[in-house]
């Protein structure tokens, strides 16, 4: 809580949950920090979904061939391939949104990263819970609610509202170099 003046100059209390930045007001009308997300977005799912798979194309490989050397009984672990999926999804996504650089890999290399809506780096859990709340909105609503996306201009997909998160250019947050 922070004490602020009111219109009538006596002092009121109000409730800033996360202070007061001006990095805050310069996030709602920086055009700069959205330019181009959406599409960088869609290139880095595709680049994230090859880092996804390939771990599980190697898992599978394995399996299969375990199952040659063991003469079938191997092949019976391919049940696991479903659950490890998922699970090295959820880990992906939580410790790439939630870690250091606030962006998957694919991302990372488009030059653009996950914030909340005051400005403040994802965590593990908001991680997990945006890629969940993607996969199940694809999964219910088609995929056309991509194009919610298009209609506002920080370039927002529906579980991003929901969840109170934005995709900005990491380049457009970072001080300019002096040499």
């Amino acid at each position: 809580m922070s004490n602020t003046q009111d219109s009538n100059g006596g002092a009121s209390w109000r409730n800033e949950p996360y202070g007061s930045r001006a990095y805050e007001a310069e996030t709602q009308s920086n055009l700069a920090l959205y330019s181009g997300v959406l599409t960088k977005r869609f290139v880095a799912f595709l680049i994230d979904l090859l880092v996804l798979s390939v771990p599980i194309i190697l898992a599978t490989i394995f399996i299969a061939l375990f199952g040659v050397v063991t003469l079938g009984l191997g092949w019976a672990l391919f049940w696991l391939v479903s659950p490890f999926s998922i699970v090295w999804a959820l880990l992906y996504y939580g410790l790439s949104l939630g870690g250091a650089h606030s962006a998957t890999v694919g991302m990372r290399m488009l030059g653009i990263h996950m914030e909340t809506l005051s400005g403040e780096p994802p965590y593990f859990l908001l991680g997990v819970i945006h890629a969940l709340a993607y996969w199940f909105s694809v999964s219910f609503l088609t995929p056309l609610i991509v194009l919610v996306g298009f209609f506002n201009r920080r370039g927002q997909l529906l579980h991003d509202l929901v969840l109170g998160t934005v995709l900005v250019n990491t380049a457009a947050t970072q001080p300019p170099r002096s040499f």
